[in-house]
């Protein structure tokens, strides 16, 4: 992978490329979990997930890929703006998503991209939902384990709500073209299937893997999922476009 600053607006952001694909214009966005916002009731001084899980899914992909990082991650917390507000209560705030959007739209441009995939791990589901219907190049949601309903997710934990965040639960849903899938553990205490239901919007479906929990074994079952998604959304004459294989979808 390599690795470079992109601008946003008005935050720069850390992007992984994946292993190059001349010519690609189709392009997986992958978007990382919120990390470590607080330690010991206090805002962290740099909330940069210490084990990133996302990196070691891109890598299992053979399409054009990125890693999209969020403002005042990966370094950047004493950049000009970043404050505690950008990675605890507004971590899913219009500023942060916005700021995402333009340095995800100067990809798209620089590429010559058409089609967008995003997938989301924890935190970065509910990003992922909240930046595909600002692009008409979205054609797929793919979400591991997201909190898609932050009220619901905090009221379950008893923690104080994301005050200044927006709900991705609470958004208008995305047109039925855009294909949502939902993955989650049934062993998963940090974000239940209940919480994922709740914030569920338009022709979405969710998928209950038995025997995982909220980091095992989603590296292991990749090339699965990647190879499912892309059945969903490319699929071939001879398929139907809901086919299913490989794990059970409950509605």
């Amino acid at each position: 992978m390599t690795v470079e600053l992109v601008r946003g607006d008005p935050f720069d952001h850390v992007v992984f490329n994946g292993a190059p694909q001349p010519g690609s214009r189709r392009l997986h966005v992958y978007l990382d979990g919120d990390g470590t916002p607080w330690l010991a009731g206090r805002p962290t001084r740099d909330p940069t997930p210490r084990k990133p899980l996302v990196l070691g899914l891109m890598a299992h992909d053979d399409v054009a890929s990125v890693y999209l990082g969020r403002p005042c991650y990966h370094g950047l917390t004493e950049a000009p703006g970043c404050t505690s507000e950008l990675w605890t209560f507004g971590r899913y705030s219009e500023a942060v998503v916005s700021s995402m959007a333009a340095a995800m739209r100067r990809i798209v441009a620089a590429r010559g991209i058409d089609e967008i995939v995003w997938f989301g791990y924890s935190g970065g589901g509910s990003l992922a939902v909240l930046l595909a219907p600002r692009f008409p190049e979205s054609t797929g949601v793919v979400t591991v384990a997201a909190n898609l309903d932050i009220d619901a997710w905090t009221a379950a934990h008893g923690d104080l709500q994301l005050t200044g965040s927006l709900n991705p639960g609470r958004q208008p849903p995305l047109p039925d073209r855009v294909v949502q899938i939902h993955y989650v553990g049934d062993r998963d205490h940090l974000v239940s299937v209940d919480v994922i239901r709740s914030g569920m919007t338009g022709a979405a479906r969710v998928v209950v893997v038995p025997k995982y929990d909220h980091v095992c074994c989603w590296e292991e079952a990749w090339p699965t999922i990647l190879a499912e998604i892309e059945r969903a959304t490319r699929p071939s004459p001879a398929e139907e476009p809901t086919a299913r294989r490989g794990f059970e979808a409950r509605p």
